[in-house]
């Protein structure tokens, strides 16, 4: 038999085949998508539910302005080291020394691992779950620096606060990598003892800026 037949007729043969298993599988069912996509809450009522979701988390939540922050990072630094993304602005900062992470010279994991603290902005946050969002936005910096120190402090503005998870998926660019912050990093042993620290910043401070 001439091999080019018997390569077609296989060929054939398997179509027909995957063809037979594909009939009896009817379309995917449509999926309802009736959920909430905008809430109710606006303005200070959805700041006041995300405060109380923050700090029933076990986060510790401050409220400034831009003109108190810098004294209010400072009291929250003390004398720790602290690192900060390359973005983060100068009219936050109070008037002493930072690790700067680059993009283009990142630090080593051992270096994230000496520093005590971590600076950061964040894209949006949801009230309704108490979930902080960062996207690696300028001021928020890659995901590893925010897993390493042992204290994160957050500097989320009043502005950017919504009230459901599709408001808050919305402020963010598909592509971007995403952190969801929900309090300081939290789980449980095989006892069910709460263990703090295990998958990050074990204190998390956000300071929420009018």
């Amino acid at each position: 038999m001439d091999q080019t037949y018997q390569y077609s007729d296989a060929k054939t043969e398997i179509f027909a085949r995957l063809r037979n298993s594909l009939s009896d599988h009817p379309a995917p069912p449509a999926v309802p998508r009736e959920y909430r996509r905008v809430g109710e809450r606006t303005g200070a009522e959805v700041v006041d539910v995300l405060i109380d979701r923050l700090e029933d988390y076990k986060a510790n939540v401050y409220r400034d302005d831009l003109a108190s922050l810098p004294d209010r990072i400072s009291a929250l630094l003390e004398d720790r080291s602290c690192v900060m993304p390359s973005g983060v602005s100068e009219k936050w900062l109070p008037d002493r020394d930072f690790i700067v992470d680059h993009a283009d010279q990142p630090l080593t994991i051992d270096d994230l691992d000496s520093i005590d603290t971590v600076l950061t902005g964040s894209t949006v946050s949801c009230a309704d779950t108490g979930t902080i969002f960062l996207s690696a936005q300028p001021n928020e910096g890659r995901r590893a620096i925010t897993l390493v120190p042992d204290h994160h402090i957050c500097v989320v503005f009043e502005k950017d606060v919504v009230d459901l998870v599709p408001q808050a998926l919305e402020a963010i660019e598909g592509t971007r990598p995403i952190t969801m912050i929900s309090g300081p990093s939290a789980t449980s042993d095989i006892e069910l003892e709460r263990v703090e620290g295990v998958h990050g910043p074990r204190r998390l401070d956000i300071i929420i800026v009018a």
